[in-house]
């Protein structure tokens, strides 16, 4: 009896270390579970981005081991800066972030918030003019999204139908505005909803004429030694856009007019090529063409903008440095990025896109080939934003020539002197 016992005891003792060791065994192959915040500016890619994120915990999962979950932040437009800013300034950091490469890469790089990617396998897929514009001292701290040539979009159906071309002068423009109306189509889609649609128009403008005219205008601004009066011609065709535009723009958002232009509402939408997918949602039959604004009758301020906006970044100090690397390279990934560009409308960025360009990224690119285009030009946040508000003022009457040149003077002037302050 007492060895059926102590038989017993043995396989029951037998039986809990095989467990135990199942449970080590399970323990050890359990996947590490990994969370990592990230935060862009383009909530109309939401999707877009969604299932790349998925394709990427996938890849993660299978090579690494880790379970990666992903909390995917899209704010608006108008929010995402100050959203972005509040959290970086508050110890809130998401691990990867969208910014402005042009405009924002210097002071975020300056102020200890981006980390170096210079030696992460990302930084040798960029193609080197793309790559220079992430760069500061030869140090990559972005992934470029969005590298683009734009102009206004024009409808090249009801060009065509009207006998019109994009026009390369202002007096061409008004010409153009006449005949259209004459045959019956409403030039200028307008959409001010959203202060950085009508601010497009500014940079346009005020990019052709400062890079046509007055190359020391912004540098001058910046030592308060300029003025908005040497420019404010810029107001001539911004002016004449809305004046011959669609009704009701403060009550139409950004997408309401891209589906109206797709759907020939109006011939000419103030607007880069990144609303091209918005368009072409509505509208797969739609073939855009992509024009200069004219600023003056001097056809070297007739440009396109030539930048690079959109662009994530890593934050420094993430506690998920490895996971946020990776899934920053995985942006340019060899088999999967072309994909996602491609889906996005935007622009080869690195020799891993093997897509052939849209229709209106080569006619943009055709007056870059000319010598007729601008790097973006780089003001102060605070300007762009109040820029913005004061066309929205502008075209409903509330704001004059005079008082545009002098609140934006006045709004460079005080962010001079906040860049000053901080800088001691």
């Amino acid at each position: 009896m007492k060895k059926i016992v102590s038989l017993c005891m043995v396989l029951v003792l037998c039986t809990v270390m095989v467990f135990a060791q199942s449970a080590d065994e399970s323990s050890e192959t359990a996947p590490r579970k990994v969370t990592i915040d990230v935060m862009m500016s383009f909530p109309r890619f939401t999707d877009q981005m969604e299932a790349y994120m998925d394709q990427f915990k996938v890849k993660m999962l299978e090579e690494k081991g880790i379970d990666v979950t992903i909390n995917l932040e899209m704010p608006s437009s108008d929010q995402y800066n100050n959203i972005l800013q509040t959290r970086l300034s508050s110890n809130d950091a998401p691990d990867l972030f969208t910014l402005h490469a042009s405009a924002d890469l210097p002071t975020y790089q300056q102020a200890g918030y981006l980390a170096d990617l210079t030696n992460e396998t990302l930084a040798d897929k960029l193609y080197a003019d793309v790559r220079s514009t992430v760069s500061i001292d030869d140090k990559v701290y972005a992934v470029p999204f969005e590298s683009t040539v734009w102009g206004y979009l024009y409808n090249k159906d009801i060009f065509e139908a009207s006998g019109v071309t994009a026009p390369d002068t202002l007096d061409e423009m008004k010409a153009v505005v006449s005949t259209l109306i004459a045959k019956g189509y409403t030039p200028f889609e307008l959409a001010y909803q959203e202060q950085w649609v009508p601010q497009l128009m500014t940079a346009l403008a005020l990019g052709g004429k400062v890079s046509g005219q007055v190359p020391d205008w912004v540098e001058r601004m910046y030592n308060d030694e300029g003025s908005y009066a040497e420019v404010v011609e810029v107001l001539d065709v911004i002016e004449l856009i809305m004046a011959n535009g669609t009704p009701r723009a403060m009550e139409t958002g950004s997408q309401q007019g891209a589906a109206d232009f797709a759907n020939g509402k109006a011939a000419i939408y103030v607007q880069g090529t990144w609303s091209a997918e918005s368009i072409l949602s509505v509208n797969p039959d739609i073939r855009i063409g992509v024009g200069a604004l004219p600023v003056n009758n001097d056809i070297n301020c007739t440009r396109v903008n030539l930048a690079t906006t959109t662009s994530l970044a890593v934050y420094s100090d993430t506690p998920e440095m490895e996971t946020a690397l990776a899934l920053a390279n995985y942006i340019l990934d060899d088999q999967d990025s072309s994909d996602l560009y491609k889906s996005l409308k935007f622009n080869p960025v690195a020799n891993v896109h093997n897509f052939e360009q849209f229709s209106w990224a080569k006619e943009a690119s055709a007056y870059v080939a000319a010598g007729r285009a601008y790097k973006d030009l780089v003001l102060p946040n605070a300007v762009t934003d109040e820029q913005g508000k004061l066309l929205q003022s502008l075209y409903v009457g509330q704001t004059t020539r005079d008082e545009f040149v002098s609140v934006l003077d006045k709004t460079f002037q005080g962010a001079n002197k906040a860049r000053i302050q901080a800088a001691e």
